[in-house]
């Protein structure tokens, strides 16, 4: 018998309809998933970790109000053997009747036997969420066979490949039984990335004014921070207020922003009442929507100029004009002073360049002049040549070498660690045509080939040894993005680019939640005037993630200091909330709020609102009248927090039909 744990919050009850999910991962992902599942939406999960991987690590991150985090490490410190199951660990408390626990199973790889004893042959989705694709590949394919009807979520950083696998895994579905309807049984496979989709926010948190993008294929969400208006101001409400920023936001001793910080807090979604009552405080409205094109390449560190520009330097180049020059000049004045054809005269002007021409004995003392000038510039000639020569088989021999940063450089992005994230990251921010320089000591990282293709300078060597980052420029940078793998490496870069530059811009992936918010609140103490940022990768794509095990997709998520919110495409069939009331009766502060309805014919709708053809853009109506009501076969585009979406998907599994 454990011993006394306190009363548990009070946990959203679980569809009857639905089996169980079945979570398999090795790091922070996977845990974060799980706590999303269980106290989020109030599934019951089966947690399969390599062993030795403990399900209270302190990666493990916050959770609602903070309560689930705790709660979840609070029972896998009072880890039982569970007497059904030899290899599975039971994290809950007899005391605590009608909540089930999560189960955490220890299984070395995701085989046959561990999935048998997961439950998978039954359970309604399961999420591989592994940090090698291939392992992700042959344990969904085993999943696959062992259960046709099961919903997947694979974690995958290659896109080609995931969009392929997606279409091979739905086939293989539908060999392995003929008679399954994959759109009633919902046996579908989703593909995501966490680099995908934690590389927007990371990269809008180095944005002058906290620019904050959504990105779907056929949709542009722009929002962005506001800072609180002066006395007789009124502050710009956008499109609509999606969040109050915390109220200590510049103040060294107040709340960090999570879900912990209470009332002084981010709010999201707040009603009037609130944004009115809220002086002082930042806000994040939704500032523009638009269709978004097709992306292009991402621009080159040194602009669109000629590709002279890569081969020889700017010192060459100028000689070169000024001997151009000098020959034209030359010319002219042959012109001049013999009265000569002026093509004769540039002709005859070469021929003396080159030494080619016969001494201009007896001629005019003007031309004897020009000729013996034309000699010495064709002896500036010469050097030149050969400078150009040498320059042009050094820079074809480094093509494929690193590039340095350049002198005078300013302005630009100090990204550290070109992993999987910072890759994803690095084509972010070129895509937005931002400046940067990366930092990195492994030199057959993922990322160095990327960074090489698109002309961005490398810095190769190890952070924290003196003078690679000021090899790097960050004394005349405009932001740090530290993304490495290890929180102590971030911190430390952190804490000596500030020492350099007191107000640069800093951002931190951090994995323990904890120590985030100790960090937070130390360097805003040590530097308030200074914006500092600290994000945590399975915080951001855990959302999705979850989203996607309940059978759904969301258009994006955002963060709000250190909150999530979500946007997403939901059918207002069967949502009791939305169905038969207005827009304004449908808003729930805190929740969801309906941004936009979906006007296209429901025969021709695309879950991720892309337009079928650039002649036929999607009908979404952003000014929707508050008194509109909504239909059953509307469909809306929402934002919402991570509850708010629980609750509305779970309303809608309960009715659906076919159940």
């Amino acid at each position: 018998m454990l011993g006394h744990v306190p009363p548990l919050p009070q946990q959203p009850q679980r569809s009857p309809f639905s089996g169980h999910m079945v979570v398999c991962g090795d790091d922070a992902l996977a845990r974060r998933l799980a706590v999303e599942l269980r106290y989020v939406y109030g599934e019951r999960v089966t947690l399969v970790l390599p062993p030795g991987r403990d399900a209270r690590a302190p990666e493990l991150p916050l959770t609602g109000r903070g309560l689930a985090s705790a709660l979840f490490g609070r029972m896998s410190s009072a880890m039982t053997r569970s007497g059904g199951s030899g290899g599975a660990d039971s994290l809950g408390d007899d005391t605590n009747a009608g909540v089930d626990p999560v189960r955490v199973l220890a299984a070395a790889e995701p085989s046959d036997e561990a999935f048998e004893e997961a439950g998978v042959a039954s359970a309604a989705a399961l999420a591989l969420v592994y940090d090698d694709d291939e392992r992700n590949i042959r344990a969904a394919l085993t999943a696959r066979r062992l259960n046709p009807r099961l919903r997947l979520v694979i974690r995958l950083y290659n896109r080609k490949l995931g969009q392929h696998l997606e279409t091979l895994l739905d086939q293989a579905a539908a060999v392995a039984a003929p008679g399954l309807d994959r759109a009633a049984l919902d046996a579908s496979t989703t593909v995501l990335s966490d680099a995908d989709t934690a590389a927007p926010a990371l990269a809008a948190t180095v944005l002058t004014g906290s620019s904050k993008v959504i990105q779907a294929e056929g949709l542009l969400l722009r929002a962005a921070e506001r800072t609180p208006p002066g006395g007789g101001q009124i502050a710009d409400p956008g499109l609509c207020t999606l969040a109050l920023l915390s109220s200590t936001t510049h103040d060294p001793a107040g709340a960090e922003g999570s879900d912990s910080s209470g009332d002084e807090g981010p709010r999201l979604l707040p009603d009037e009442r609130q944004v009115a009552a809220a002086t002082g405080r930042g806000t994040v409205v939704l500032e523009a929507v638009s269709q978004a094109g097709p992306a292009g390449p991402p621009p080159r560190m040194g602009g669109r100029g000629a590709p002279l520009g890569q081969v020889f330097s700017r010192r060459l180049r100028w000689s070169a004009l000024g001997v151009g020059l000098a020959v034209l000049g030359l010319a002219i004045a042959s012109t001049i002073t013999t009265g000569d054809n002026p093509v004769h005269a540039t002709y005859l002007t070469l021929l003396d360049l080159f030494a080619m021409g016969d001494p201009a004995i007896g001629d005019k003392t003007a031309r004897q002049i020009i000729q013996l000038l034309s000699g010495v510039a064709g002896l500036m000639l010469l050097p030149l040549l050969v400078a150009g020569v040498l320059e042009a088989f050094g820079s074809l021999r480094t093509a494929s070498s690193l590039r340095r940063p350049p002198r005078g450089l300013s302005g630009h992005v100090v990204l550290l660690g070109l992993g999987k994230i910072g890759t994803r990251v690095l084509v972010r921010l070129r895509e937005l045509g931002i400046p940067v320089v990366c930092v990195e000591d492994d030199p057959d990282a993922r990322g160095i080939a990327v960074a090489r293709r698109l002309h961005v300078p490398v810095v190769l060597g190890d952070v924290t040894q003196e003078g690679v980052l000021e090899a790097a420029k960050i004394q005349r940078s405009r932001a740090l993005l530290a993304l490495t793998s290890a929180d102590t490496t971030n911190l430390e870069a952190a804490l000596y680019a500030r020492s350099v530059k007191p107000d640069l811009r800093v951002a931190l992936r951090l994995y323990d939640d904890e120590f985030a918010t100790a960090v937070y609140r130390t360097l805003r103490t040590a530097h308030p005037q200074a914006v500092t940022r600290s994000r945590s990768v399975s915080h951001l794509a855990a959302p999705a993630f979850a989203v996607a095990m309940m059978g759904r997709q969301i258009l994006g998520a955002i963060p709000v200091e250190r909150k999530v919110m979500l946007f997403a495409a939901v059918e207002v069939a069967g949502h009791r909330q939305l169905e038969g009331h207005t827009v304004e009766q449908a808003f729930r502060a805190g929740a969801w709020r309906v941004l936009a309805l979906d006007a296209t014919p429901p025969g021709d709708r695309r879950p991720d609102l892309a337009p079928l053809s650039p002649d036929n853009p999607s009908g979404l109506v952003w000014d929707l009248h508050p008194g509109y009501v909504l239909r059953p076969e509307d469909r809306v585009v929402i934002a919402a927090t991570r509850r708010g979406l629980a609750e509305l998907l779970r309303g809608r599994r309960r009715v659906a039909p076919g159940v």
